[in-house]
């Protein structure tokens, strides 16, 4: 049977499970936002125990904590940071826009257990000792750069890099095998397979800038602003002391806002990084479909490229096998598109001195970089590495289009060019056998004029 203590806060009593450490303003949250299932991800909450690790060693410094007291608050956050008691942070997004409520349920919990680590209860307070100097409005923002920032470079670049290598080595593999291009979905002149994927390669390489482009913003955290950027009940040199702690902790160069007003009021940056997930997803999007189409088949669609066999496609059709990984991707993409609108209204709603769609930006964002770097890595490793060549498939393409009549508009015109390519789809023969017919050349004159080979590049 479950046993309950009593905590008090400015509302009253309220009943609290004895096995938990969080209090009063916890409890409030848990009975008064049943809503959904969505709660903050241990990345987030990792990147909070550093933000009250950071702050009680900046406060330890400049006199505002008890050394024993900051060495217990330091201890019980690096438990939370190594992963424990993450059951104790129950917490739905979809409760205050500050993210108040999470704020104190890290500071009452981090209270109780830094008390069990001193032997007593009673001797540390939520508010006065774990959240000495600081507010809600300045933490929780600094929590989500600080989130954001690891994730991205644990696991998203890591996985970004790793594709781009993957590539890069396809580029090389495939470089001398001819295809036919395609426009608007129809045949084109022709390139190479390794060209084909050079784009990939780009667009993955750009994606990778692109994020790091918004790292300068990211490191600057709100910390110190306190309640609406004046820094109010925080020591003058706290906002200083506290990103030399973070900054030393996570290996990152964090710094101060410069201007601690626009930290707190808007979520800009979140908004950047977000629109920068964004372009990859629309990038992804664009790699995944067009391995999968060009797959389509085996014998009834494009063809060109065998993909590795995963497993059974159809629950009813023997022998189906489908792009799956692919599939994925696009699932993918296609949600971060969607936080990223969610996140662009959210940041757009900064009134007066505050943002208040904290919660759902930064569950947002840190969803979009865990699902990016987990669906990355399936599909190269699951897809990309092992994708090889229909040479036949290729070849019968580059045999049978009719867009290389466009090596002949240098030599006959556009016009009588374009004559050889309408008269050979209309009846069904080759380029050279309507060329001929329409006595414009030589069988000869074609056969050293029309050279795939040759169509890959410009040309004096």
């Amino acid at each position: 049977m479950t046993k309950f203590r009593q905590e008090k806060d400015a509302f009253g009593v309220i009943n609290v499970a004895d096995d938990k450490y969080w209090g009063a303003q916890t409890q409030r949250s848990l009975e008064n936002f049943k809503i959904g299932h969505e709660t903050f991800s241990p990345a987030f909450i990792r990147a909070f125990a550093i933000q009250k690790r950071a702050a009680a060693l900046a406060n330890k410094t400049l006199g505002r904590l008890d050394e024993n007291i900051a060495a217990a608050i330091v201890a019980a956050s690096e438990e939370i940071i190594e992963g424990q008691h993450l059951d104790q942070f129950p917490l739905v997004v979809w409760q205050t826009g500050s993210g108040t409520q999470t704020n104190m349920n890290f500071n009452e919990v981090i209270a109780r257990r830094a008390e069990e680590l001193l032997g007593g209860v009673g001797s540390i307070h939520p508010n006065d000792h774990v959240n000495q100097g600081q507010s809600t409005n300045d933490s929780f923002p600094t929590a989500m750069h600080i989130a954001v920032v690891q994730e991205i470079h644990q696991h998203l670049l890591p996985a970004l890099t790793h594709m781009k290598m993957v590539l890069s080595g396809l580029v090389r593999q495939f470089n001398g095998i001819i295809k036919i291009g395609r426009t608007h979905l129809q045949d084109a002149t022709p390139l190479t397979v390794g060209q084909e994927f050079s784009a990939y390669v780009t667009q993955i390489s750009m994606g990778i800038k692109r994020i790091q482009y918004t790292f300068p913003h990211l490191f600057m955290v709100a910390q110190g602003g306190t309640a609406v950027g004046t820094g109010l009940n925080a020591h003058p040199r706290f906002a200083e002391e506290f990103v030399k702690e973070l900054s030393a902790f996570t290996g990152y160069p964090f710094t101060s806002a410069d201007n601690k007003f626009e930290a707190l009021a808007t979520n800009d940056t979140m908004v950047e990084v977000s629109g920068a997930l964004n372009v990859l997803a629309v990038s992804l999007m664009k790699i995944a479909n067009d391995i999968r189409l060009l797959a389509s088949g085996p014998r009834c669609g494009i063809g060109e490229l065998h993909l590795p066999e995963n497993e059974p496609g159809s629950s009813i059709m023997p022998g189906k096998v489908n792009p799956t990984q692919a599939e994925s991707l696009t699932m993918i993409a296609a949600h971060v598109m969607g936080n990223h609108m969610a996140v662009t209204i959210g940041g757009s709603q900064g009134h007066f001195q505050l943002n208040v769609f904290k919660p759902m930006i930064i569950h947002n964002v840190l969803q979009s970089i865990t699902l990016l770097s987990q669906g990355i890595l399936s599909f190269t490793d699951k897809c990309l590495k092992d994708i090889t060549l229909n040479y036949e498939k290729i070849q019968s393409h580059v045999d049978n289009s009719l867009m290389l009549a466009t090596a002949l508009n240098g030599k006959i015109g556009y016009d009588k060019a374009s004559k050889v390519s309408k008269m050979a789809y209309e009846n069904n023969i080759s380029l050279k056998e309507a060329s001929m017919q329409l006595g414009y050349m030589t069988d000869t004159e074609f056969d050293r004029w029309v050279r795939p080979e040759d169509m890959l590049e410009p040309k004096e």
